[in-house]
């Protein structure tokens, strides 16, 4: 065997222990994490925009429920998100991810893990997450959001609340996954437009998440993980 292949070969190894040390890591700091609500949302959403302070009112009513926020942590949406839980007293989680252009982690998650795999972040935010609110974000929400419903549908997961907020950014995608992706091309179910909540109102995104902890009480605690597939 040549050198370099040696090389590469250890390389492939303890990269293995580094994902290791990242799923360590995360499972030991949030499993001692109350229950929490991921936020959505672009990194691009200034301090001054409408919604910023929306995402912080939601933050402040989730925690007033009796939740905690999880956001990736970074700046825009994700920080409106933690500065509502931080400000209200609640737990305020940061899940970072290293970026070559992006982005420091907040001031306002005070709890804070930095992942440098995108797909131990994922398991984390679907792990300790109680219900997912999405709100206007680019392709790392929307990936997010569809991660998310595929694993509902496909019962990887159980049933999770999971909300589109804000229908004038939503609106067009909903519009296209039903009359195209369903009703044209037969790829999705009328059920699956069900798997999600939609909304413009804070008030109503919180009353839906604990309704349906309240209908489904026995379905509490994490969303993976437990021997049970309930």
């Amino acid at each position: 065997m040549r050198k370099q292949e040696v090389i590469e070969g250890l390389r492939d190894t303890w990269q293995v222990f580094r994902v290791m040390a990242e799923f360590v890591e995360g499972f030991d700091t949030l499993s001692k994490v109350g229950r929490c609500v991921a936020i959505f949302g672009s990194a691009r959403t200034h301090t001054d925009d409408p919604l910023y302070q929306t995402t912080v009112e939601l933050g402040k009513k989730l925690v007033a429920a009796g939740y905690g926020v999880i956001t990736g942590g970074g700046p825009g949406v994700m920080e409106a998100g933690n500065r509502g839980a931080h400000e209200a007293g609640g737990d305020s989680v940061g899940l970072a991810i290293d970026l070559p252009m992006e982005q420091e982690a907040n001031p306002f998650a005070k709890t804070l893990i930095d992942f440098r795999y995108f797909f131990i972040r994922k398991v984390m935010f679907v792990k300790y997450s109680d219900a997912f609110v999405f709100m206007p974000g680019g392709y790392g929400t929307m990936d997010e959001m569809f991660e998310v419903l595929t694993l509902v549908q496909t019962l990887k997961i159980r049933r999770i609340p999971c909300v589109l907020f804000n229908m004038e950014y939503w609106q067009g995608l909903f519009d296209w996954m039903e009359k195209v992706m369903g009703e044209k091309w037969h790829h999705i179910n009328a059920e699956d437009l069900q798997l999600f909540h939609r909304t413009n109102d804070v008030d109503d995104a919180v009353k839906h998440i604990v309704d349906y902890h309240k209908k489904n009480h026995n379905k509490k605690g994490r969303t993976i993980g437990h021997d049970d597939k309930g």
